[in-house]
């Protein structure tokens, strides 16, 4: 074999990438939810309270939901997008509170940052031993 059909050998067993790699596209993180605190009520028989830390990884999301209680939001950290049906969306940031009654389907719920985490508490004030959140359309 000649010396230029050995190099063509060799440039066809060489890989051959074309134009850039896109690096592999990751999942969407899902929002981290820690329970703090849950406390029955006795001025209010059959409700609890239910305290949470919501922490949402850049670029993370909820899915449509309601909770069936009355939902008081405070931003610890980063910024975050709210709206409930029928509402206005809102960014929150920073010792910023947003509310979602009984009956409101929460629609956005997401990092307003890609690049940074976003952090939250929720106190639900909802019946004994229901879900915390209930999957909605």
């Amino acid at each position: 074999m000649t010396i230029p059909k050995i190099a063509l050998v060799l440039v066809c067993l060489v890989p051959v990438t074309l134009g850039p790699k896109e690096p592999p596209k990751e999942a969407p993180k899902e929002p981290k939810v820690t329970s703090l605190f849950s406390k029955d009520l006795p001025d209010f028989p059959g409700k609890e309270g239910l305290m949470l830390m919501v922490e949402y990884p850049p670029g993370s999301s909820d899915p449509v939901h309601r909770h069936n209680a009355d939902a008081f939001v405070y931003v610890l950290e980063g910024s975050i997008v709210m709206q409930v049906r029928g509402e206005e969306e809102v960014t929150l940031t920073p010792g910023q509170t947003f509310y979602e009654g009984p009956t409101d389907v929460h629609v956005v719920g997401r990092n307003a940052s890609q690049t940074k985490p976003a952090k939250f508490v929720v106190f639900l004030v909802k019946e004994k031993g229901a879900p915390a959140l209930i999957p909605a359309n």
